[in-house]
């Protein structure tokens, strides 16, 4: 059985890689460098641009693994994040040194939130998802009702009004490069960002357990019938998702500086922008998509503050005219 498992994925021709969507993420920056005219300031927003996409793809991987693996369209994440968040500034808080917030206090609030993420999202779909899974409709209903629960609980513990999240001494400042500024903390959140991606796609492309959920989203009853808990898989992808958004709030609330109880819903906003750009459930459309929104909203709010959101609306109005089904649609 073990065997048949592990050689399936060599029965299968794989597809050639498309290259022309990924272009675009040269494309965009230099479409921008002639706008922008100097090129320290290119290169500061650029690199941006990527520390932004990176904490975006953490945020929207999850929730994109939950759609393409379990068909759930989940818009509750944003709880997860706002949850995060908020789970950071008390760790960080309770951890805090005599010149404020350490580094320490930073990975120690990255852990915590992703387990107390990935718990609440454990009650979520047992509460909430499980009841409706395969009703699109009534998924989105409920799974939004349970974000506005959430919020108000989250307003119960630490309040309504906005807190701030400040950066340890350590991840202040910025490293130069000729005249172009690199923030450090930016720096960290792209290696953040790019361990996840690289995470996500040895774990679904070159790992049984990988394997074990793609086959299970094809064919659910026979990997059943092979003796696997398919149930307890997707549940694990929720649990995962949900954890990931955990993540993806401390690192935005970090970028932000402060957090607010709608910090989730905000962001809810750029994360189905993200997903419907790469293709829904694709976790390499994600990737690509989250980068060009974040490239787009800096350049953009650069030059045109005011059309930064607009930038990216009309960026997915431009892809889904090129490719209906976004840049990198699952194959079915």
């Amino acid at each position: 059985m073990s065997d048949i498992a592990t050689a399936a994925p060599a029965a299968i021709p794989k597809a050639a890689f498309d290259w022309r969507p990924a272009a675009l993420l040269l494309a965009v920056p230099l479409l921008a460098l002639p706008a922008l005219g100097n090129t320290s300031t290119w290169i500061t927003l650029t690199f941006a641009g990527l520390a932004m996409g990176l904490i975006i793809f953490v945020i929207a991987s999850g929730l994109t693994l939950v759609f393409g693996l379990m068909d759930v369209l989940n818009f509750g994440h944003g709880v997860f994040i706002a949850l995060g968040a908020f789970i950071a500034t008390s760790v960080m808080g309770w951890t805090a040194g005599a010149d404020g917030p350490t580094v320490a206090g930073v990975f120690l609030a990255m852990l915590v939130a992703m387990a107390v993420a990935g718990a609440a999202g454990w009650a979520f779909e047992r509460v909430i998802v499980r009841p409706v899974y395969g009703l699109h409709l009534k998924q989105i209903l409920i799974t939004m009702g349970g974000m506005i629960v959430g919020e108000e609980l989250i307003k119960v513990i630490w309040g309504p009004l906005q807190i701030a999240l400040p950066l340890p001494q350590a991840l202040r400042g910025a490293w130069y490069v000729g005249e172009a500024a690199i923030e450090r903390y930016r720096v960290l959140a792209c290696v953040i960002g790019l361990l996840v991606f690289l995470a996500l796609v040895f774990t679904l492309n070159r790992t049984k357990l990988g394997l074990l959920i793609r086959a299970g989203v094809q064919d659910r009853s026979m990997v059943e019938a092979l003796g696997y808990r398919i149930q307890r898989l997707f549940v694990g992808v929720f649990v995962g998702g949900s954890a990931l958004a955990g993540l993806g709030g401390v690192l935005w609330g970090l970028y932000q500086q402060s957090v607010t109880p709608q910090i989730g819903a905000q962001v809810n906003v750029l994360i189905f922008i993200v997903i419907i750009i790469g293709g829904l459930g694709s976790t390499f459309g994600c990737f690509v998509g989250a980068l060009l929104v974040g490239l787009m909203a800096n350049y953009t709010g650069y030059l045109a503050p005011k059309l930064a959101l607009f930038s990216n609306i009309a960026l997915m109005v431009a892809v889904l005219l090129w490719r209906p089904q976004g840049l990198y649609p699952v194959k079915s």
